[in-house]
C-alpha cells in the first residue's frame, strides 16, 4: 500500500512538471481592428488605413494586399503605416483585400475590402458604319477620366478580330472580311487599358454582293397613266424589294402610287413644288429597296407629264401648250397655254392671256401662234404648227380706257388647225378605262366665279386640276416684263380678280388656261398669275368685255357644248380636291397663347353665362398665322349667333362641338384635343349673299389704304376660318418680308391674313442652252422663270 501511494505521488509530480510548471510561456490574446472596412479608391489616389492593437505590449503589425506583404504592382501597395496606393490600372477583379496582422499573435488579423475605380469612360466614333465586303473604316476611341488613354480594340469580341468578323488594328482601323453571307453585323469594341471593365462600342453592318437594277431608268409617265418597273436583285437568294415613291412605301395620290409588283400609277395632275417663290412642276423618285438588305436601294427619277404639253394631232384641242412664235429673247423662249375657243362675228379665235399670245404688249397683229409652245420644242419653231394668228389684245401698260381690266388676247384660228367644237383636253364628263375624256366647256358667255365655287382647269404644265375659289373681288398688283426674260418691267393693278387657294392647282406655264365650274363646265375665269399657294384668275365677264370687237362692240362667246356636264376628272380618285387649302403653319408662340389664356380667364364666366357656351379654350387662330385665339365651343344651332370677333384685342375662334368637353375652361392642351380635324379650317364654305355684300362694302372703302401697307400685295373677300360662314377681308402679304400690323377686325369685318410668295405671271420660260434640241422634251426637267 505504502509503495503504491508513493508511485502515484511521483507520477502526479511528473505530470505537473510536464505541463510547464513555473518555467513555461503563454501567447497573449491580441485584438486588432481596422478602418475603414469598405472603401473605393480611384486610380492615382491613396487611401490611409488605421489599425488599433490591444491585448499586448507588442503593437507591431504586418500589412498585406491580397495576401502579399506590402502588396505589388498588380493589386496595389501598402506601406508599413497603412497607406494604400492602387496599381496603375484596375485589376480584374477590381476588388482587393487589405489585411493587417498582429506580430504579437499572427492569428489575430483584420481585413478591409477595397474597390479600385478608374473614373474612366470610353466612347467610339463613328457609332455605326455600313461597309462593303473588304471595306475599311477608321474608328476613334475617346477615353476620359484617366491619363492613360490607351485602348485595346476588338472586332466581334476578338482582340484584333479575325477572318470571320474582320480585323482591327491597334489604332482602330477596321477592315471588313472579304467574304460572308451579307448583310451581317459586327460589334467593334474599344477596351480601356486603364480599366478593362470600361469600354465603348460601335456597330458595323457589312454588305456586299447585293445590287438592284431598275428598268426603265429614267422614266416618263403621263398623268392618269401607268408604268411597270422591274427590279432585278443579284447577290442574294432573297430577291424581294419594297417599292417607294418619294420615300413613302406604296406612294400616295399626290406623287403617284406603286404596287408590290412595281406597277406605278401616275397622279391625276403633275406634282408641284414651291421653288424661288413660285409653284413649279416637279419630278418624283421611285425606289426599290432590297428586302435582304435595306441599305441597298436603287432609284429612278420619274417625270410626270401632262398630255397638254405634247404636240397635238391637227386639229388641236385646247388647254394645251402654245404661244407666240416670236416669244424669244436671245437663247430664252417663253410660252403658256392655249386656253379656249371663242367666236365673234362668225370667226373663231383662241383665247389666252396677253403675255402668252401678245408677248406682253410687244407683239404685232398677225404674228403666228404655235402649238406646242417654244417651251416644249427647245425654243425651236421646227416641229410646231401655226394654229392661229394674233388678232387682238388688251394693252396692259397703256390701256385705252386708262385702267386695264384683264390680261387677255385673241388669235384667229388657221382653218382646220383647231378643233371647231372647242374641245379641251381631259375636260369631258365621262371616263374611259379610268382616264377622263376630252370635252368642250358650256357654250355661251360663261358664269360668275363665286367664293366657294368648285372649279377645274386644263393647262399646259399641270394638266387637269381641281380646287375651289377661296377669294373674290381681289385687287392686286402684278409685275410684267416687256418681252420674254426682259429686264424692263412695269406693274399693273387689277381689281375683281379671284384666287384659287391651292398650291397644286397650277404652275408656271399654265397661264391662259380656262377655269370652269366643276359641276357644269361653264367658263368662269382665265388663269393669269399665281404664287406658291394660290392661283390668280380674271372673271370671264371682264375678259370678254376687254376683247369686244373695236368696230361693232360685239363680245366674244365661248364655243362649246349646249348642255352642261360635270368635269369627270374631278371625281376620280387622286389628289383632286374641292377644298380650300389653308396656310401650312398657324402655330402661335407660347407667350401669345399665355396672353390669350389670361384674357380668356378674365372673361370666361361672362362668356359662358352670356352666350350659353359649352366651353372656352385657347388655340391658334386660323385667320392669321402665328396668332392665338380664344376658342368658343358651341353647338351647331348656336354657331349662327353673333359672337364677339375679338376680346380685348384677341381674336375669337368658333368651333362647333357635338360633345361637351369635360371642363368649361380648357387649357391649351385640352382645347387641342377637343377640336376635331373637321374644325381645322380646311373645308370650303360658301358665303351667303348678305355676308358677301357686308364685306364688299368694307373692302371697297379700305382697299386703297390696305394696299399701301408694307408687305401687302392683295386684298379680297374670303371666308373666315375662325368663324366658318362669316366673311373676312382676305389680305395677302408677301412671305418673308416685314409687313405692317393688320387689325383683327376692320369696320366690323374680320381680317384673314394669307402669307404667300409674291404673285408671278403664270407663263414659263427656259433657255435653249439648258439642254440639247435633240433631247426628248420634258417640261418637268426645265427651270421655269417669271416671264
Amino acid at each position: 500500500m505504502r509503495t503504491t501511494l508513493l508511485i502515484l505521488f511521483s507520477l502526479i509530480v511528473f505530470l505537473a512538471a510536464g505541463c510547464g510548471g513555473s518555467s513555461s510561456t503563454t501567447t497573449p490574446i491580441v485584438y486588432v481592428t481596422l478602418s475603414p472596412l469598405n472603401v473605393s479608391v480611384a486610380l492615382g489616389t491613396t487611401q490611409q488605413f488605421t489599425e488599433t492593437t490591444s491585448g499586448s505590449t507588442n503593437t507591431d503589425v504586418t500589412w498585406q494586399v491580397d495576401g502579399i506583404t506590402g502588396g505589388n504592382s498588380t493589386y496595389g501597395t501598402i506601406s508599413t503605416t497603412g497607406l494604400y496606393t492602387p496599381p496603375a490600372t484596375v485589376p480584374n477583379p477590381a476588388t482587393v483585400t487589405v489585411t493587417v496582422i498582429s506580430q504579437a499573435n499572427t492569428a489575430d488579423i483584420a481585413n478591409a475590402s477595397v474597390t479600385i475605380i478608374s473614373g474612366v469612360s470610353v466612347s467610339v466614333s463613328p457609332a455605326s458604319a455600313n461597309l462593303e465586303l473588304s471595306g475599311t473604316q477608321q474608328f476613334t476611341a475617346a477615353v476620359t477620366g484617366n491619363s492613360n488613354t490607351g485602348v485595346t480594340w476588338q472586332a466581334g469580341g476578338v482582340t484584333g478580330g479575325n477572318s470571320t468578323y474582320g480585323t482591327i488594328s491597334a489604332d482602330g482601323l477596321y477592315t471588313a472580311p472579304s467574304s460572308g453571307s451579307t448583310p451581317f453585323g459586327v460589334s467593334i469594341t474599344a477596351i480601356s487599358k486603364a480599366d478593362a471593365t470600361k469600354s465603348g462600342t460601335a456597330s458595323v453592318t457589312v454588305h456586299g454582293g447585293i445590287s438592284i437594277s431598275l428598268v426603265p431608268n429614267p422614266a416618263s409617265v403621263t398623268t392618269f397613266g401607268s408604268q411597270q418597273f422591274t427590279a432585278t436583285v443579284s447577290g442574294t437568294s432573297t430577291t424581294g424589294v419594297t417599292w417607294q415613291v418619294n420615300g413613302i412605301t406604296g406612294g400616295g395620290s399626290t406623287t403617284g402610287t406603286i404596287t408590290q409588283a412595281g406597277l406605278y400609277r401616275a397622279p391625276n395632275s403633275v406634282p408641284t413644288k414651291g421653288t424661288n417663290g413660285k409653284s413649279q412642276t416637279a419630278t418624283v423618285t421611285v425606289s426599290a429597296i432590297s428586302q435582304a438588305d435595306s441599305t441597298v436601294v436603287s432609284s429612278v427619277v420619274v417625270t410626270v407629264t401632262s398630255p397638254n404639253q405634247a404636240t397635238q394631232i391637227s386639229p388641236t384641242v385646247l388647254g394645251v401648250s402654245g404661244g407666240n412664235a416670236l416669244d424669244t429673247s436671245g437663247s430664252t423662249c417663253c410660252s403658256g397655254t392655249l386656253g379656249a375657243l371663242v367666236s365673234r362675228g362668225g370667226k373663231q379665235y383662241i383665247l389666252s392671256t396677253n403675255h402668252v399670245l401678245a408677248r406682253t404688249d410687244q407683239a404685232s397683229i398677225g404674228e403666228s401662234i404655235m402649238q406646242p409652245g417654244l417651251l416644249d420644242t427647245s425654243c425651236a419653231t421646227s416641229g410646231t404648227t401655226a394654229v392661229a394668228t394674233l388678232s387682238q389684245f388688251a394693252n396692259l401698260e397703256n390701256p385705252a380706257s386708262g385702267k386695264p381690266v384683264a390680261d387677255a388676247a385673241l388669235a384667229q384660228v388657221v382653218a382646220g388647225k383647231v378643233d371647231a367644237q372647242g374641245t379641251i383636253l381631259e375636260l369631258g364628263g365621262s371616263t374611259t378605262n379610268g382616264q377622263p375624256t376630252d370635252g368642250a366647256p358650256l357654250a355661251g358667255s360663261g358664269g360668275t366665279p363665286t367664293q366657294g365655287l368648285a372649279v377645274a382647269k386644263s393647262g399646259r404644265s399641270t394638266g387637269l386640276t381641281c380646287s375651289t375659289i377661296g377669294v373674290v373681288n381681289l385687287t392686286t398688283k402684278i409685275d410684267y416684263q416687256k418681252g420674254c426674260n426682259s429686264d424692263t418691267t412695269f406693274s399693273v393693278t387689277f381689281s375683281n380678280l379671284v384666287a384659287i387657294s391651292s398650291s397644286s392647282f397650277s404652275a408656271e406655264g399654265d397661264s391662259g388656261s380656262l377655269i370652269v365650274d366643276q359641276s357644269t363646265s361653264a367658263p368662269v375665269a382665265l388663269l393669269v398669275a399665281g404664287s406658291d399657294t394660290d392661283t390668280i384668275a380674271a372673271p370671264v365677264s371682264d375678259v370678254l368685255a376687254t376683247l369686244a370687237d373695236p368696230s361693232t362692240n360685239e363680245l366674244p362667246v365661248f364655243v362649246g357644248s349646249s348642255t352642261a356636264h360635270a368635269v369627270a376628272a374631278c371625281s376620280l380618285p387622286g389628289p383632286q380636291s374641292a377644298s380650300i387649302q389653308t396656310a401650312s403653319s398657324f402655330s402661335a408662340s407660347a407667350e401669345k397663347l399665355q396672353a390669350a389664356s389670361s384674357v380668356r380667364d378674365a372673361h370666361a364666366a361672362e362668356l359662358l353665362a352670356k352666350y350659353s357656351l359649352e366651353s372656352v379654350g385657347v388655340a391658334d387662330s386660323l385667320d392669321q398665322s402665328g396668332e392665338a385665339a380664344i376658342v368658343l365651343f358651341v353647338t351647331k344651332e348656336e354657331s349662327l349667333q353673333s359672337f364677339p370677333q375679338t376680346i380685348d384685342g384677341v381674336r375669337t375662334r368658333i368651333v362647333e362641338s357635338s360633345a361637351r368637353p369635360k371642363s368649361s375652361v380648357l387649357s391649351v392642351a385640352e382645347t387641342a384635343t377637343s377640336i376635331s380635324p373637321a374644325s381645322s379650317g380646311g373645308s370650303a364654305i360658301e358665303l351667303t349673299s348678305p355676308e358677301l355684300r357686308r364685306a364688299s362694302s368694307v373692302q371697297s372703302q379700305r382697299v386703297e389704304q390696305l394696299l399701301k401697307l408694307k408687305g401687302v400685295q392683295g386684298v379680297g373677300i374670303g371666308a373666315s376660318s375662325d368663324h366658318p360662314g362669316e366673311a373676312a377681308l382676305a389680305i395677302f402679304v408677301i412671305r418673308g418680308t416685314v409687313h405692317d400690323s393688320i387689325p383683327a377686325v376692320l369696320d366690323g369685318v374680320r381680317t384673314k391674313v394669307r402669307e404667300s410668295s409674291r404673285f408671278h405671271l403664270g407663263s414659263a420660260s427656259m433657255s435653249s442652252r439648258s439642254r440639247s434640241c435633240n433631247a426628248p422634251v420634258k417640261s418637268q426637267s426645265q427651270t421655269a422663270d417669271e416671264k
